[in-house]
């Protein structure tokens, strides 16, 4: 009988689209059955970033949600406020809608700062565990009490070029040559699909928020994986995500630049997997 309803749930059509609120729609990646495993990407990506961790999960018996935040790739591109609450009350939408329970939520760069916000203002409604992949947190800038990864004026620099991220890419991999030519033609194209306002109101919403409140607010087991040769989020800060998440386990990449996803995308999957499983 429950192979049975497996095989019903595998042929139903799942939703791309999810409406959080007039004119303004999410696109989702839905696919899989089993403990629900919640995807944030980074930006200026989409949901397909995770495509060589979609099956792999799958196969493993895992029922993956990517989610698309507003103002990129496919999902709407509406003019407002682009800030981290906005960000956490969408994904709080969704898993609402999908009356999801006990979420294993993961969030890369930016997909992890708003992952934090996420649990620490909703007290981790639907949420059992937290992921942290080369998260941008607990401060993207330096601060007089924060003395690590990048200077405001850095960020300054990006926000005033819009959106001409050549320079980005080239730092986006432990070495220029660390992902191939087609994974980063790839890359690109999911970035052309953001909305250069939404990429502006991102970059500036990076630049000025602090999560350091947030994380003494997680309760939750937290698994943060990090390249040591990041130069977009310094494993500076992965180390500080660690002191400051109770209940956190730190596994470094030492081969990694940002996109530790691709550069070691077995021992990513496998630790994922590993944690989510648990």
């Amino acid at each position: 009988m429950k192979k049975l309803q497996d095989k019903k749930k595998e042929g139903k059509s799942r939703e791309e689209y999810i409406k959080v609120e007039p004119n303004v729609y999410l696109h989702i990646t839905d696919a899989g059955n089993g403990r629900l495993v919640a995807l944030i990407h980074g930006w200026p990506l989409s949901d397909e970033m995770y495509e060589y961790q979609y099956n792999d999960l799958i196969n493993n018996g895992f029922r993956v949600i990517g989610i698309t935040l507003r103002g990129f790739g496919k999902s709407s591109k509406p003019y407002g406020s682009y800030d981290y609450d906005v960000h956490a009350r969408d994904i709080k939408k969704i898993l609402d809608h999908l009356e999801i329970k006990k979420a294993v939520l993961c969030g890369f760069s930016m997909g992890g700062s708003i992952a934090i916000r996420y649990v620490s203002l909703y007290k981790g409604a639907h949420v059992s565990k937290l992921a942290l992949f080369g998260a941008a947190a607990p401060i993207w800038t330096q601060r007089k009490d924060f003395l690590y990864n990048l200077q405001k004026s850095a960020v300054d620099d990006l926000i005033e070029q819009n959106y001409l991220l050549s320079d980005f890419a080239k730092i986006f991999s432990a070495t220029e040559t660390s992902l191939n030519e087609g994974i980063g033609n790839w890359l690109n194209g999911i970035c052309i699909s953001a909305s250069s306002f939404a990429t502006a109101k991102c970059l500036i919403a990076l630049r000025d928020t602090d999560l350091r409140k947030d994380l003494t607010k997680i309760k939750i087991p937290t698994l943060i994986m990090h390249g040591k040769k990041d130069k977009i989020c310094s494993f500076d800060l992965a180390e500080q995500m660690n002191a400051g998440i109770l209940d956190s386990q730190l596994i470094p990449f030492e081969n990694s630049g940002h996109s530790l996803f691709l550069e070691e995308t077995e021992k990513f999957n496998a630790e994922l997997i590993k944690f989510a499983g648990k």
